[in-house]
């Protein structure tokens, strides 16, 4: 759900801005013309600057200074070629969206915003965003990812060697575990390119990284040359446990303290710079070294929508509430009538629920419960939540569950390093013929 509301943010933010640009081009009556063709499709220039000026209101809102518009520009461009190229690929493979997936996504955002779908689509209309605009800026994403999925994700392989070296490797690991926020510049490699080509880039790593260690503002620099995906968020990759970074990258930031810069750092696809932003103890692992106490939950969810405001649904879950505390009314029956969650057939019973098995704070609510005891009204991403605590018990961590989560650790560390590497390949054999110079 976190994603969604992230997907929210950006495709209004986007949406918004290109129609502001076209707001002004129309005013000013700007021509438009091509700027870049992307095999058989084209960037026009209307489209390009009404994209930099969403780039430019994202570096505003995480106060990052702003590179000159012209290196900004481009940056911008390289960034319209690479999902340009996605989409042309999802297109000739066969990777569609149908309009059913496409609605219920919008919904989904529409729920997450409190919203029914009517209201959202007013609240687009009043920020300036057409709702088809909206739709396809849904689409695409959708697309990207699932070919993200099928071209990547889903031919990671992980053998059983790979696990066993994790799990060896973690072995003894305390439940608190250290993480680290990464901030990197990377500079692309073509393939195929000659030594002095290679070289070259390197020489430009190097000249970069002086500029850093000379004050040099390395969000800006990374908004201005970095080809990876987080360059407009200033190369931060968020905080991430150890096993979810690359082992080469874990290796050159583990002992640095923050703010420091690590040694420049080869990698198939190009040279990286990174910075260590910060260290941080992580209150949870996904691997457990000793007894893991787990709690059979059952739940009552309810949503909000344009019948049954929220205000409604707190109503509604009281009242429930108040018939299995004062009136005796059984949980699972009340959970049978009126729960709108899948686990409703089953009396709401969501099983044996182990620490991190659901959102925040539905876990933080049903951590506080005694046993038998029924929760306030609980919000999540999901919608709002009667909670009801059946059973606890300890035991040792499962054997089959560890290597789950070793798996999907490595899965994750994998999936960030294949894919990067793939939107390299794909750029690579892109046909691209720049017109930004006549313009």
């Amino acid at each position: 759900m976190n994603r969604v509301s992230q997907l929210l943010a950006t495709l209004l933010l986007a949406a918004a801005g290109a129609t502001a640009f076209a707001q002004t081009a129309a005013k000013n009556k700007l021509l438009d013309r091509v700027i870049a063709i992307v095999n058989d499709e084209v960037i026009t220039y209307n489209e390009l600057q009404g994209r930099t000026l969403i780039a430019e209101q994202q570096l505003k809102r995480q106060n990052i200074p702003l590179p000159a518009r012209e290196v900004l520009t481009r940056q911008v461009l390289e960034r319209l070629i690479v999902d340009r190229a996605q989409l042309q690929l999802a297109k000739e493979t066969g990777v569609r969206v149908d309009d059913a997936t496409v609605n219920a996504t919008v919904a989904r955002i529409a729920e997450q915003n409190g919203l029914g779908l009517p209201a959202f689509r007013e609240r687009l209309e009043r920020e300036g965003v057409g709702f088809a605009r909206f739709r396809d800026d849904v689409r695409d994403d959708i697309v990207m990812s699932r070919l993200r999925d099928r071209e990547v994700d889903n031919r990671i392989q992980i053998s059983e060697g790979e696990v066993d070296n994790f799990l060896a490797a973690q072995a003894g690991v305390q439940v608190d575990a250290t993480e680290f926020n990464i901030a990197q510049i990377v500079l692309r490699i073509p393939e195929n390119s000659s030594a002095e080509a290679i070289e070259a880039v390197r020489a430009r790593a190097l000249e970069l990284m002086q500029q850093i260690r000379s004050g040099g503002d390395f969000a800006r620099l990374a908004a201005s040359f970095s080809v990876a995906p987080e360059a407009l968020a200033g190369g931060e990759l968020g905080w991430r446990t150890a096993e979810r970074l690359p082992t080469v990258f874990l290796d050159a930031v583990k002992d640095l303290k923050p703010n420091d810069l690590a040694p420049l750092i080869r990698s198939p696809g190009g040279y990286h710079i990174l910075r260590l932003v910060g260290k941080r103890n992580a209150v949870d692992s996904k691997l457990a070294s000793g007894p893991v106490q787990q709690t059979r939950a059952r739940h009552i969810l309810l949503r909000v929508s344009d019948a049954t405001p929220e205000a409604d649904v707190r109503r509604r879950l009281n009242d429930l509430r108040g018939r299995v505390v004062t009136g005796g009314q059984d949980f699972g029956q009340l959970a049978r009538l009126h729960s709108v969650d899948a686990s409703s057939t089953r009396g709401g019973d969501l099983g044996w629920l182990y620490p991190g098995d659901t959102v925040p704070e539905f876990e933080r609510a049903m951590s506080a419960l005694a046993i038998g005891e029924v929760s306030e009204p609980v919000q999540t991403p999901f919608g709002f939540h009667l909670i009801q605590a059946q059973e606890r018990r300890t035991e040792e961590s499962p054997v089959e569950r560890n290597r789950l989560a070793a798996r999907q650790s490595l899965r994750e560390r994998k999936s960030d390093e294949s894919y990067a590497e793939w939107l390299r390949q794909l750029r690579d054999r892109t046909y691209v013929e720049y017109k930004l110079e006549e313009s």
